[in-house]
C-alpha cells in the first residue's frame, strides 16, 4: 500500500516513547502514546489534556484526525471530548489528546499509555454556491431520529 511521508518532530519529553504506529496490518489508525512525566489520574466526570510529545507537518490537502480508542471506551468509559479532534495541515504545535472519563472509577494515564488513534485523511475544500432553494429529496428536512419506527 502506498502512503505519504509526514515529517514528525519529537519534543524533549517524548524521549523513550514510540512514534504513532499501526497495531495491525490493515489498521486505519495509528495508536498515539501519552508523553506524561508522571501518572495523570482522571476522576469520573473530569477531563485532562494529555501531551504526546510530537508535532507533525502534514502536506497541504491532508488532516490528522485524533480519535478515541474503542478499548478505552468499552473497558473504562474513557473517550475524547472532541471526537474526532482535527489537526490541520498548517498546525505545527504539539499534538494533545483531550480525554474525558465517563466511567465510574478513576482512570490512570501512565507514560507510554496508548490514549488515542491518529488517522491521516485527505481534505476536500468547499466553494459555496448560495441558492434560494434546494433540490427536494425523499428525506427532506427529516433530522434526528427521523428513521426510527417507534
Amino acid at each position: 500500500m502506498t502512503g505519504i511521508r509526514i515529517s514528525v518532530q519529537t519534543l524533549p519529553h517524548f524521549e523513550g516513547l514510540s512514534l504513532p504506529r499501526y497495531m495491525s496490518e490493515h489498521a486505519a489508525g495509528m495508536d498515539i502514546c501519552a508523553a506524561v512525566a508522571d501518572e495523570v489520574v482522571i476522576l469520573p466526570g473530569e477531563r485532562a489534556l494529555i501531551p504526546t510529545g510530537i508535532a507533525i507537518a502534514l502536506p497541504e490537502g491532508f488532516e490528522a484526525q485524533i480519535r478515541p480508542r474503542s478499548g478505552l471506551a468499552l473497558k473504562h468509559g474513557v473517550t475524547l471530548v472532541n471526537a474526532p479532534g482535527t489537526i490541520d495541515a498548517d498546525y505545527r504545535g504539539e499534538i494533545g489528546v483531550l480525554l474525558i472519563n465517563h466511567g465510574n472509577d478513576p482512570f490512570v494515564v501512565a507514560r507510554g499509555s496508548r490514549v488515542a488513534q491518529m488517522v491521516i485523511a485527505p481534505v476536500c475544500r468547499v466553494a459555496w454556491s448560495e441558492s434560494g432553494s434546494l433540490e427536494t429529496t425523499t428525506r427532506g428536512d427529516g433530522g434526528f431520529g427521523h428513521t426510527d419506527e417507534s
